[in-house]
């Protein structure tokens, strides 16, 4: 999982969702697992 500056361009990817889990932000992928990000 990367931590990124800006979810931006991995939110826009297919099959990407964005998630507020305990105050952080995640972006996860069920079609490709590689895009996983945590920002926060």
């Amino acid at each position: 999982m990367k931590v990124r500056a800006s979810l931006r361009s991995l939110k826009d990817k297919p099959g990407a969702k964005v998630v507020r889990r305990r105050g952080k932000t995640y972006v996860i992928n069920k079609q490709n697992p590689r895009w996983k990000a945590r920002q926060g």
